[in-house]
């Protein structure tokens, strides 16, 4: 498999999907580099996640599952 090519980082893929950034963020926490998310370093030791093709697709799915277990009745 080839390395991905682009990514987009927390705040797009935020806008992208229509949801909080701070939602995601707690997503990205539990995501790894093979369900494509990654670590930017920048300068000054500044930080942001970023997601490939595979890792927006992983965020729908898990935002699928988030909606769903928020909708269903609390026994």
């Amino acid at each position: 498999m080839a390395a991905p090519a682009s990514a987009v980082t927390i705040r797009r893929a935020a806008e992208i999907l229509g949801e909080d950034e701070e939602l995601l963020w707690d997503m990205a926490t539990d995501m790894q580099p093979e369900h494509g998310c990654l670590w930017i370093y920048d300068i000054d030791d500044q930080q942001i996640v970023a997601f490939t093709h595979e890792g927006m697709e992983y965020l729908r799915e898990m935002l699928l599952e988030y909606t769903r277990n928020r909708s269903s009745p609390r026994p």
